[in-house]
């Protein structure tokens, strides 16, 4: 009997780090911004990260083609993971997720892009939880393959105009959409940023943004000026708003 007792206290102990992951937070988040950057920009990326310091932020870093990254990047990295920010995956060769399973089927993505980025990250001490889909398309096989590997899947927002129309908005669930920064893209304006910061500070919102190469002027596509993130930090330091990672949702997931 004494011996039954021990093997399963032994078991409860075992078990508790695992029961602990899975609990959920009883109260809701408060309104804030989720800052993601995508692709492999890491020397941009630090430097933006000097700059920002004094609104005490934090983002989640995307990367792709970790394999091919430098040295110094790679101590970047561990150095804005160090400092609070998220590592999170963006495949391993920066494929469309979608057009590629269409014409190599799921097996082969998962083989290909997938195994490879997270045996990758693990080799190089990143704990990657969440993913962000390359050019934001994902369908819903995509989904249901990805969603056993990570804690958090993201895309492309549904730009609809209206920020209370708009996916851009975590909603309690593992998929997020995230509103593109870059200026270049169709839907960005400052006047639009604005009712999306002014609709989550509202509503207790988390708003998703998503940014690539972080530049002082833009001259092309997937580009962020750094004035258009300082935009953002400064709103959020004057409203009291709260920075926050793909990671720091996943103990809201209903």
């Amino acid at each position: 009997m004494i011996k039954r007792l021990q093997s399963t206290f032994a078991l409860l102990l075992c078990l508790l780090p695992f029961l602990g992951c899975t609990s959920k937070k009883e109260t809701p988040p408060e309104a804030g911004v989720i800052i993601t950057f995508d692709d492999a920009y890491v020397n941009e990326w630090y430097r933006a990260d000097q700059v920002l310091k004094k609104y005490h932020w934090k983002a989640t870093f995307n990367v792709c083609r970790i394999d091919s990254i430098g040295e110094p990047q790679q101590r970047m990295l561990h150095q804005l993971q160090n400092e609070g920010h998220e590592i999170a995956g963006h495949g391993y060769h920066h494929y469309n997720a979608v057009k590629f399973v269409d014409q190599n089927g799921m097996q082969a993505y998962v083989q290909q892009e997938i195994d490879p980025m997270m045996a990758a990250m693990k080799r190089r001490k990143f704990n990657v939880t969440t993913f962000t889909y390359p050019y934001g398309e994902r369908s819903d096989a995509l989904d249901s393959t990805l969603t056993k590997r990570f804690h958090i899947i993201r895309g492309g927002a549904f730009c609809e105009n209206k920020p209370e129309k708009e996916g851009c908005y975590f909603r309690g669930t593992k998929f997020m959409y995230a509103f593109d920064i870059d200026k270049s893209h169709k839907h960005f304006s400052y006047h639009y940023l604005l009712e999306l910061l002014d609709y989550a500070k509202k509503n207790n919102k988390i708003l998703v943004l998503c940014a690539h190469n972080v530049v002082d002027n833009v001259t092309g596509n997937y580009q962020t000026q750094l004035e258009t993130l300082e935009f953002v930090c400064n709103y959020m330091k004057l409203n009291k708003m709260k920075f926050y990672t793909l990671r720091d949702m996943e103990g809201y997931i209903k």
